[in-house]
């Protein structure tokens, strides 16, 4: 059954990072500025990370199953919009489409996991779960450049859609959610009502260690998709004249980086008393890794580097393990879920601003891409701060 759930995050993995690999055709075709390009990207985000709040309460209200059955379709007809864009405005809603669909893909993953693994194997599984999933990307590196360069983005979408429905029929064929007694769940509980259930969503924002786990969330995944899911492609291009699908090579290894990256984290947990300070510091490692970015041109720190933080990006499974430890056992599908908003919010954010800071260089007659990456490299660096001064929890469930 993850499996087959893991199939539908694959799937939302690739079309958050198409971008990367299709920002030169879509510019070439909508005559998009480097403004218009990040709003691109960051449509899905948006969207994906506004509807975390609905698909956490629908997950404890109703399940897994259903929640991901209702609304995977939603990005098969995105996919649809997108392939068919007459214009800029039908691929925003095509994007924004995909994002809702692809919104409970991991969020119904982390639950799962956290419902039907032993708690000491969260991080673990989690780490494998997010390795398989990362298979998404890989089909958005040197697969996606070469389908591109052969036919059209159209049809990179197109692809996309077809492998949805199939992820779809599988989840619907094996999924099922097991009896209350199965799991020892009280039956007798009544269900909440809606509104109960978004007073408890609210409530999570009251908890003193909900802010700092906020603020790194929104810059942390952000500043991976940020690059692997949209500069990447412009920056290797324009800065080092490499080929479409040379840069899909790079992406295409960056992404099996982060593929042994999550599963690595995951076994590699220090455990509940030094979690935090593992994901301080690789934080702030990151920061560093960026600010190379901008301030050399070299284009062996321009491959090799995106490819460490694809590796790194799999401390992010530290963090969902931070998550599960920092809430009780009652508020996992909503804590999951106020997490993942934050995450998938900062990303629209990161791309919106990161675009907009490239505009903002090139009318200047500056470099864009050193602007862009140290704008990450101060918001990755600002996250890290707060998530170290503010407060943390005080009794967290045990891990």
């Amino acid at each position: 059954m993850l499996f087959a759930l893991t199939t539908a995050f694959a799937l939302s993995q690739a079309w958050r990072t198409v971008a990367a690999i299709m920002a030169a055709p879509l510019q070439t075709d909508f005559h998009l500025s480097p403004q218009a390009l990040g709003l691109f990207a960051g449509a899905f985000h948006f969207a994906f990370g506004v509807m975390q709040l609905f698909m956490g309460i629908g997950i404890d209200l109703h399940g897994v199953r259903r929640t991901v059955l209702v609304a995977f379709p939603v990005a098969i007809v995105g996919s649809v919009v997108s392939s068919m864009a007459s214009s800029f405005h039908m691929l925003l809603l095509g994007q924004v489409l995909i994002g809702i669909g692809c919104a409970p893909a991991f969020l119904v993953c982390t639950v799962f996991i956290s419902r039907h693994f032993p708690a000491s194997r969260f991080a673990a599984i989690s780490g494998i779960t997010l390795g398989l999933g990362g298979i998404g990307m890989l089909a958005t590196g040197t697969p996606l450049a070469w389908l591109i360069e052969a036919t059209s983005w159209r049809m990179g979408f197109a692809v996309l859609g077809i492998m949805a429905v199939l992820a779809w029929l599988l989840i619907w064929q094996l999924v099922y959610e097991p009896e209350p007694d199965a799991r020892h769940m009280a039956s007798a509980v009544p269900k909440e009502s809606i509104r109960e259930a978004f007073v408890k969503f609210g409530a999570l924002f009251l908890l003193p260690q909900t802010l700092g786990i906020v603020l790194l969330s929104s810059v942390g995944y952000a500043s991976f998709i940020a690059l692997r899911g949209l500069w990447l492609g412009p920056l290797l291009i324009q800065r080092h004249d490499f080929s479409l699908v040379q840069s899909g090579n790079v992406a295409l290894v960056m992404s099996l980086a982060s593929l042994i990256g999550s599963p690595l984290f995951g076994r590699l947990d220090p455990g509940l008393l030094r979690r935090r300070s593992w994901i301080i510091g690789f934080s702030f490692f990151r920061a560093g890794l960026f600010a190379m970015f901008a301030f050399t041109s070299s284009a062996w720190i321009d491959v090799a580097g995106p490819i460490l933080i694809g590796l790194l990006s799999g401390s992010l499974v530290l963090q969902y393990a931070d998550v599960r430890a920092a809430y009780p056992a009652a508020l996992t599908g909503r804590a999951m879920g106020a997490f993942t908003m934050a995450m998938f919010l900062g990303i629209a954010a990161m791309q919106w601003l990161t675009g907009l800071v490239a505009s903002i260089a090139a009318a200047h007659g500056l470099d864009p891409f050193t602007f862009v990456m140290a704008s990450i490299a101060a918001l990755l660096a600002a996250g890290a701060i707060a998530f170290t001064l503010l407060p943390g929890p005080h009794h967290p469930a045990q891990p």
